[in-house]
């Protein structure tokens, strides 16, 4: 079944015609409509939420090498500030939004599995328009690879956390489901809100109880292309469990207690109760840790192949001021990071930056 299929079962009353038609004739789509696709992406579709991207970050460079991990140790606090940072942009760069997501279903039958891997020849296949419109984040990823290649070799600084920051946060990205599907927030099934709950709110409610460890070890990508495809593939095959789970937990709730209503800014604003988001989160299990640990290990792994990919070039240089007190820190935070004491120990910067945002 396929998630146009899916989406029909699971809510017949919609009028998909007319996405159907989106479907078939995406190239006719009428240019005057691209700018409230994307104004309803830039509120809805964001991708994990500012904690988990700087808490990824910063698991991220405890995978390293010890041949690069000093260099991004000793820029950890940066790394991890700046992973928002894509997001934060989408605000004055109306370009920027559709290098956080791909709508798979908008590119047709199996796109998912038949969407070529090099950029010139999906832009042969589907159009530049198109790909702008309903999103090429996989493209973006190695694109932005070739960006972190290229400061390495040149041993610039401030490049090399730039592109690392950036290319971490459309890693992230590509591993949320509801970044690959056109049903990005729900909406087309009666589910609005879904987006938040599965990317934010459920890690911040939870994140106390995750595991934050991985053995993972940065790995040499020898198709990065098919690595960040593999992450968008896996997302999207988790949609269909994601809806039905929704409905599920719903017939254990009233209207009243699923949702929880505030004013915002003389409005009334509906979202998930805390009560809801938890029932939902233990129907799922593990998987949004597990997509949390998976979205760190790829983003170790592509600041490592970038590096393998550059010669390998000696980061010691730029590795400013290392002392032995830098050593004998990373090396308590690696062994916290292995105990998954991170937030026991309060090591955990991402926390720390909300706490302090709180405060």
């Amino acid at each position: 079944m396929d998630q146009w299929e899916l989406l029909q079962q699971l809510h017949p009353n919609l009028l998909f015609s007319r996405l159907k038609y989106a479907k078939k004739h995406m190239n006719h789509l009428q240019k005057s409509k691209i700018g409230v696709v994307l104004l309803v992406i830039l509120v809805v579709c964001g991708g994990w939420g500012f904690l988990v991207h700087r808490t990824i970050h910063q698991l991220a460079v405890y995978e390293l090498p010890a041949e690069i991990r000093p260099f991004f140790y000793k820029n950890l606090e940066k790394v991890v500030a700046d992973a928002p940072r894509p997001d934060q942009r989408r605000n004055t760069d109306s370009t920027e939004a559709p290098k956080h997501f791909i709508d798979l279903e908008m590119y047709g039958e199996n796109a998912a599995h038949s969407m070529p891997f090099d950029w010139q020849k999906a832009v042969q296949q589907y159009s530049k328009d198109s790909l702008e419109k309903y999103g090429y984040v996989p493209y973006h990823v190695i694109y932005m690879k070739q960006k972190l290649t290229a400061a390495f070799q040149q041993k610039n600084k401030d490049s090399i956390l730039f592109y690392a920051a950036d290319i971490g946060h459309y890693i992230g990205d590509a591993h949320v489901p509801l970044h690959t599907t056109v049903n990005y927030d729900g909406q087309l099934t009666n589910q609005k809100g879904l987006h938040s709950l599965w990317e934010s709110m459920i890690p911040e409610l939870e994140i106390e109880q995750y595991q934050l460890y991985s053995s993972h070890k940065a790995t040499y990508l020898k198709d990065p292309a098919a690595a960040i495809w593999k992450a968008v593939r896996t997302g999207f095959s988790m949609v269909p469990e994601m809806l039905a789970k929704e409905i599920e937990v719903s017939k254990n709730f009233t209207e009243a207690t699923k949702y929880r209503v505030q004013m915002r800014r003389g409005r009334e604003s509906k979202s998930y109760s805390t009560e809801f988001a938890k029932a939902y989160a233990a129907s799922l299990k593990p998987s949004i840790n597990q997509r949390l640990l998976q979205s760190a290990d790829l983003i170790a792994d592509f600041w490592y192949t970038a590096w393998v990919d550059a010669g390998k070039p000696d980061l010691k240089n730029i590795t400013t001021n290392w002392t032995d007190n830098d050593q004998q820190q990373m090396d308590k935070e690696l062994e916290a990071f292995k105990k998954n004491e991170l937030l026991k120990q309060q090591l955990l910067i991402s926390r720390k930056q909300l706490q302090e945002n709180m405060n």
